[in-house]
C-alpha cells in the first residue's frame, strides 16, 4: 500500500481501515466509500485535508488502499 499523498510505502495501520504515513505525517481512512485525509501537526492536533480535493479525487484515491 502506498500513501495517497506522497506515494511512499512507509504506511502503518493504526485502526480498522485507518492508516498513517510516516513520511508525510498524514492519517487516512476509508469512510462510506471515500478517502478521508488528516494532517498531524507538531502539537498532535489533526486538521482535515479533504477541502483540498474535490469529490471525484477522494473517490478515485481508493486505488491506493487495497482492503
Amino acid at each position: 500500500m502506498n500513501c495517497p499523498c506522497c506515494n511512499h510505502r512507509d504506511i502503518g495501520k493504526i485502526g480498522t481501515k485507518h492508516y498513517y504515513c510516516r513520511q508525510c505525517c498524514i492519517e487516512f481512512l476509508v469512510y462510506r466509500g471515500k478517502l478521508v485525509l488528516y494532517e498531524i501537526s507538531e502539537d498532535g492536533s489533526i486538521e482535515s485535508l479533504n477541502d483540498l480535493f474535490n469529490e471525484a479525487e477522494l473517490m478515485s484515491e481508493q486505488k491506493w488502499i487495497h482492503l
